[in-house]
């Protein structure tokens, strides 16, 4: 009993330093006023919509143009994994509710942006790093997988000077983001040697 008591109380310390470095973390990152940096960020993270149109659109048609069939079936895999990626971040976020935070710390985070009802994980980040990890897999060039992370970390930084996700959404995000295409690359190859 007293081993269970430890562990519990050992648990419970790192779960709220945790949530007081998310809170900090995200304190440090949405306050002050940029009017003009916080146009920046909108555009940001609006950009991810059509990002994952052009993501799977752009391998599809070089594919197509260059007659290049892997590069055509690089461009299914990147659509499928972006789905699977919104399915798997859309059911986690109605099946853990967390509140977002500016409703949880009112007087301390500002919200800059419109958002949905539940906070993680962050569907913004892990769309664009889904995307960005189906791209490079399927290019496996730097000069593409740089960029294309880049744009991705710029979409999660954005969620959170808006106000509207912790830096663990965005963690959790990008975790689910990669392991989304990843897993969809992987069952790939797997089907390919059967």
């Amino acid at each position: 009993m007293k081993k269970l008591f430890f562990i519990l109380l050992v648990f419970g310390s790192i779960a709220c330093e945790a949530q007081s470095l998310d809170f900090s973390m995200l304190r440090a990152i949405n306050k002050d006023e940029h009017p003009q940096w916080d146009k920046t960020m909108k555009i940001t993270s609006n950009s991810v919509y059509p990002a994952l149109v052009v993501a799977p659109a752009s391998l599809l048609l070089t594919g197509y143009v260059q007659d290049d069939k892997i590069m055509m079936r690089n461009g299914v895999k990147t659509g499928v994994a972006i789905g699977l990626n919104v399915l798997l971040t859309t059911g986690l976020k109605y099946t853990i509710n967390r509140k977002r935070p500016y409703e949880q710390y009112p007087n301390d985070i500002v919200k800059r942006t419109d958002s949905g009802p539940y906070s993680f994980p962050s569907g913004h980040t892990s769309s664009a790093f889904a995307a960005a990890t189906a791209v490079t897999l399927s290019t496996k060039k730097w000069y593409v997988a740089v960029p294309s992370y880049a744009y991705a970390c710029a979409v999660g930084y954005s969620r959170m000077r808006l106000g509207v996700h912790f830096p663990s959404d965005v963690l959790g995000g990008m975790i689910i983001g990669i392991g989304s295409s990843l897993l969809v690359f992987q069952v790939d190859k797997w089907l390919q040697k059967k």
